[in-house]
């Protein structure tokens, strides 16, 4: 009997001991990759679209190899990886930090058009990335962000390879914040407000002047004007428009509620 517990106390022991090993293994492979190879590796990943694996390749490559350029690459590429990802906040809060740290960088720059492509993308929303709708009627802020980023952008490194995409994409930027004032403006219109539908058809006017979404606000002005007894003022956009944009599809209309206001005048 003390023979057969010795040979079974043997056994749990041998249990015990083949647990802690298999606990203390580790099954991360990363685990005795050089600095080298963790990068080459992330790289690898985010190039062929595994956004989920670059980014925790470079977190351990940042968070075991704290100083250097692999680990200041590392933090300039996981923004990218964090966009694609769609984690629009993990990857402004990379691209920020990236400038705040590297301020003089060779490639900052590519910072800031990380930032102003992730707004971009907020501002579009995923349902208008694939169906045709007027991203002009939606919250502007993320918009306005972007553009923001782009400007910056151009104005701090204007001989950056992304200068150029970042600017043609301010101009689109441009036309649909232009646009949803004009919006704004067209609910004020039909409010009653004409005032204030007035007031922010001139703001496109002196905010957007080289939009798309000029000649309506003219058109918005001469209404509101019109509906306010203001002749002067309505015959003013009136003829800006006409001068400017001959071929406005509203302008027959704009016409004749400017003649009715002038006859309302003479009758006065």
């Amino acid at each position: 009997m003390p023979q057969l517990y010795r040979r079974v106390s043997l056994f749990v022991l041998l249990l015990l001991v083949s647990g802690c090993g298999m606990l203390g293994k580790s099954d991360d492979i990363t685990e005795n990759w050089p600095v080298q190879r963790l990068y080459e590796e992330a790289k690898k990943a985010r190039e062929g679209g595994d956004y989920q694996t670059a980014i925790e390749y470079y977190e351990k490559l940042e968070s075991r190899y704290p100083f250097g350029p692999y680990a200041e690459q590392a933090q300039l590429e996981i923004a990218y990886a964090y966009y694609k990802y769609e984690e629009p906040a993990s990857a402004i809060a990379a691209a920020d930090r990236f400038i705040k740290l590297h301020p003089r960088h060779q490639n900052v720059d590519y910072a800031y058009y990380i930032k102003g492509l992730t707004n971009f993308q907020q501002g579009r929303g995923i349902v208008e990335r694939y169906l045709p709708i007027d991203g002009s009627q939606r919250d502007p802020s993320a918009a306005q962000q972007a553009f923001q980023d782009f400007a910056e952008l151009t104005e701090r490194f204007p001989e950056s390879p992304y200068a150029a995409d970042a600017s043609r994409r301010m101009v689109y930027l441009r036309n649909q914040l232009a646009h949803y004032e004009i919006h704004v403006a067209d609910y004020y219109l039909r409010r009653g407000a004409l005032v204030a539908a007035a007031n922010r058809a001139k703001y496109v006017l002196e905010r957007y002047p080289q939009s798309t979404a000029v000649p309506d606000a003219l058109a918005v002005m001469a209404k509101a004007y019109s509906r306010l007894e203001l002749e002067a003022l309505a015959e003013d956009a009136l003829r800006v428009l006409k001068l400017n944009y001959p071929d406005y599809y509203e302008t027959k209309q704009l016409e004749q509620l400017t003649q009715k206001g002038d006859e309302h005048e003479a009758r006065r």
